[in-house]
């Protein structure tokens, strides 16, 4: 998918993961990719190819788990952090 955004004229590509399972050649596949960057979450362990990839940028979700353990305690709306 990515070759195909460049070769239509693409400058740079991006991707997201949110539960980034990086099974198999996944890693290798992403390094030789023209994508630029890969942004996931830490909410599963990552391998240590990907913790070494340099495309591959890890974002915490610890606040929002912090963030949600308050809502619930307070009685608060846990579904106005996804808003």
């Amino acid at each position: 998918m990515a070759q195909a955004l460049v070769e239509n004229g693409a400058r740079i590509v991006y991707a997201c993961c949110s539960h980034p399972v990086l099974s198999g050649a996944a890693v290798q596949n992403l390094v030789d990719s023209p994508i630029a960057e890969v942004v996931v979450t830490n909410t599963i362990p990552l391998s240590e190819a990907a913790r070494q990839a340099s495309k591959i940028k890890v974002l915490s979700i610890a606040g929002l788990i912090g963030r949600a353990i308050q809502s619930i305690h307070e009685e608060t709306s846990v579904s106005r952090l996804f808003i």
